[in-house]
């Protein structure tokens, strides 16, 4: 006798399980499909540092900063700059994403235990003006518990309903068809996977094992983005952006592999603004790699000095957490895959966090005290220390002529020149002798030291970097790294995937990275950080009520 499902959720990550939870708790018999183990449930959201976009939060206001609906609207706005015509969903989930960050996401989030560290962190800064690029105040709220503390109220919420026995998992089963009748998206076929006891995040067999076939009322896709497959990122790679990079890291699991991308689109589904993508350029090759090219990324604040790899001081604003999308385009102009960090010990130990839920041991582990050791001491946070010592893109020396030549070395070429180095490092030290300056990145310093949360634990005190006090020098090579896929599955604000004809596609559902976040695009060109989490909650919540409403 042939299974039948109302729906089937393909992806166990964050977005798969907002959506799958919701099904179940409207009555719906759920199937969730997954390639990976089970040991991986949870998707890329288990490895993140857990920021989420929250406007004017309790939060918030203990800090001092005053948000509100307009001021994140017109923050988000102006960084997506939509500007096609294929905009108008994505336009409208931004509109619906900024209303939900304002209104009940956090509410909804903490009636199920998720709680966020009180300081609130300013990612993407901006610089370009009111109406351009960034975040006018701190938005990014780090849920207590990182990545896994996200995930935990959503996997709790799917066991209890597989205890019920309305939902039931089905990993190592990949999907690599939709089934259409006569129009409408009935269900899927794929192969079962070998199984595999790998370890989270690793690479796990791609041995086929036998066929399946499974039916139901309404397929939602939550499979994912792209970064992960670094050939169908250069396949998509903008043109906007300069030639791809020859070199990249990999910030997401090899599983991230966008193939279900392409399986909706065989089956009559839209996909829009398939260039438009989210890579970072502060990464790192980890020591300790879980998955092929892993890489972290560093989440800097705004003291460290930023040259290009021919030593050239990167322009303002972008510098060290302003700007992602502004820097990545201008270091492809370079026509190198590669920038530096120059900074000291007193920076590293107060503005280096690393990106990822076991690159932060303590918020992750959910321990103040080992959170009070990050404000005091000479040491950065232990893992940072870990990549100091044992990074091969760090390199650490007591005087500049060391470390340029340790800089030299380890690119293997002698671009760098330490006569023209010092003289950029030795004006910018200048600028520190008095509370205002004329370089640009001073006054964000001083700016950003005027924020309390910043001044607290994140942005060391304004100093001189070549004084030895305040030393060791540390240099660290800075990598792109892949993250997020901004495009997807043009989907209508019920989360129903869209035909080329513009008309909803009977069946098809789709949310979080495969849906670019909802719409198929709700960033536009770029991001304002904590929304990418918060863009799988949102649209998986959207994805998993309309379908349980639209089924019998």
């Amino acid at each position: 006798m042939r299974e039948r499902w109302d729906v089937i959720v393909v992806g166990a990550g964050l977005a798969g399980l907002v959506a799958a939870t919701e099904l179940a708790d409207a009555g719906k018999r759920v199937l969730v499909l997954d390639q990976e183990p089970e040991q991986s449930l949870g998707g890329q959201a288990f490895w993140s540092f857990g920021g989420l976009f929250f406007v004017d939060s309790p939060e918030q206001r203990r800090m001092g900063v005053r948000d509100s609906h307009a001021l994140a609207l017109a923050d988000w706005m102006g960084t997506a700059a939509f500007d096609r015509p294929e905009d108008h969903w994505p336009r409208r989930w931004a509109e619906a994403y900024v209303d939900f960050a304002a209104g009940e996401k956090r509410s909804w989030l903490h009636a199920m235990g998720m709680r966020w560290f009180p300081v609130v962190g300013w990612a993407e800064r901006g610089g370009h003006g009111a109406v351009g690029h960034g975040n006018s105040v701190p938005r990014f709220h780090v849920t207590w518990g990182t990545g896994p503390g996200v995930i935990e109220p959503f996997v709790r919420r799917a066991r209890e309903a597989q205890a019920r026995g309305v939902l039931q998992f089905g990993f190592r089963h990949r999907v690599d068809e939709l089934i259409v009748e006569g129009g409408t998206v009935v269900g899927v076929r794929g192969s079962v996977l070998a199984y595999d006891e790998v370890e989270r995040g690793k690479p796990s067999s791609r041995d086929e094992v036998e066929p399946f076939e499974k039916r139901a009322q309404a397929v939602v896709v939550c499979s994912g983005g792209i970064g992960g497959n670094h050939e169908l990122v250069r396949r998509n790679w903008p043109e906007r952006l300069g030639t791809p990079p020859a070199h990249m890291l990999c910030g997401v699991p090899a599983h991230v592999d966008g193939r279900m991308l392409g399986i909706s689109e065989s089956a009559g589904a839209k996909l829009i603004n398939r260039d438009r993508m989210w890579h970072y350029v502060e990464g790192i090759e980890n020591w300790n790699p879980i998955w092929p090219m892993h890489a972290i990324r560093i989440l800097p604040g705004p003291s460290s000095l930023w040259f290009d790899a021919t030593g050239n001081r990167l322009p303002g604003p972008l510098w060290p957490g302003f700007d992602t999308l502004g820097t990545l385009d201008h270091l492809r102009r370079t026509g190198y895959d590669y920038s530096w960090f120059i900074l000291d010990q007193q920076i590293i130990r107060r503005e280096f966090a690393l990106s990822g839920s076991e690159q932060n041991p303590d918020l992750t582990g959910k321990s103040w005290r080992q959170v009070a050791k990050r404000a005091v001491g000479k040491g950065a946070p232990a893992p940072v220390e870990a990549f100091k010592q044992h990074g091969k893109d760090f390199i650490v020396r007591d005087t500049l002529d060391d470390l340029v030549a340790g800089m030299n070395a380890l690119a293997g070429n002698t671009l760098l020149d330490v006569a023209h180095l010092r003289r950029e490092i030795e004006a910018r030290d200048l600028q520190f002798d008095n509370p205002y300056a004329k370089d640009s990145q001073v006054m964000a310093i001083h700016n950003a030291r005027r924020y309390r949360g910043d001044k607290l634990v994140r942005v060391a005190r304004p100093h001189r970097i070549l004084d030895p006090a305040n030393g060791p020098l540390i240099a660290v090579r800075l990598n792109i790294l892949t993250r997020k896929t901004l495009g997807g599955l043009e989907t209508d604000l019920s989360g129903r995937v869209l035909g080329h004809d513009g008309q909803p596609l009977p069946g098809l559902y789709a949310a979080g990275e495969a849906a670019g976040f909802g719409g198929g695009g709700l960033h536009g060109y770029r991001a304002l950080e904590g929304s990418f989490l918060g863009g799988c909650l949102f649209s998986g919540r959207v994805a998993g009520r309309a379908a349980a409403a639209a089924i019998a």
